[in-house]
Order: structure tokens, then sequence, then C-alpha cells
């Protein structure tokens, strides 16, 4: 795809109401979930400059590193385990407004402020088959608003 999708301008509704559509063309005629991993990451990052932006599969009972945007990460993480195996074992979304205030944070990165994680729910059978998780390093970042939109363009997966 040759043209940019960094979206500047307009507010957080905006910028995801836009998002969105991109997402939707983009994931509409790809079957590989990697590739469509790959490229959703890149485009949130990309859009709101996060400090990290990526996904978590489910694999062998715990979550294995997936496609990601940002610096170093954590390889694994288990079922009820910090923020992203707490949203999975919930199968719910977590807004962590100060990660040091989360029971059990994983502390990948001491950059990382605020987080939130969506999870991927298969479409048949409900499961969480990954999780899209991404922090902020300011604190408060994340709100109903991203987690409305971000529930939105996992569903395309």
């Amino acid at each position: 795809m040759a043209e940019r999708l960094i979206i500047s301008e307009g507010g957080k509704e905006e910028k995801y109401a836009l998002l969105y559509s991109q997402v939707a063309a983009l994931t509409e005629d790809e079957s590989d979930i990697i590739a469509n991993m790959a490229n959703i990451a890149s485009m949130i990052h990309s859009t709101f400059g996060f400090w990290w932006t990526g996904f978590y599969r489910v694999k062998d009972k715990q979550l294995i590193l997936g496609p990601f945007q940002g610096p170093l990460a954590c390889s694994r993480i288990g079922f009820g385990k910090g923020v992203c195996g707490t949203a999975w074992k919930l199968k719910e979304t977590v807004i962590v407004p100060d990660v040091d205030k989360f029971p059990g944070h994983i502390a990948c990165s001491s950059a990382s402020r605020s987080e939130i994680v969506v999870p991927v729910l298969d479409r048949t059978s409900q499961e969480v088959t990954a999780v899209l998780d991404i922090d902020s390093d300011s604190l408060d970042t994340f709100d109903q608003t991203d987690r409305l939109w971000l529930e939105k363009i996992t569903r395309l997966i």
C-alpha cells in the first residue's frame, strides 16, 4: 500500500473513525491473521504515536508475542498474569490508568505508564485467540472511546 496511513488532523473520535474504515478496507480481502495483526498494529501506532502497540497470540496455554510496533517486549505471558493475561482471563477489555497501581503488572518497559488490552475473540467459539496490547508513556491515556473503537477494530481480524 503506497499511501501513508498516518492521521494527524482531528480529534480522537475522528481519527478512530478514519482508522476503522482503513483497517476494514485493508483486512477485507486478507485472510492471514498475522498479516492483518502486523498492519493493524502499525496503523494504530502510526495514527496515535503510542509507546507500544501490538498483539499477543494464545498458543500452548500462554500468550506469545505477535506482530508489534515499539521497543523490545516480553515474549510470553501466562494466563491471568499482568494486564494482558487478565484481559485474556476475563475475556474483556482492561484499561489501566497507572500501571504502577495494577497488582501484578508485568513491566516489560519502565517507560510504560498506562495501558489498554483488548481481547480478540474467535467469531464462532467466543474464545480469546489473541489480545491487542497498547501502552502509553503517559498516565491515564486510555478511555471508553479507545475501548469502543479498539473493540470494533479487533472484530475485523
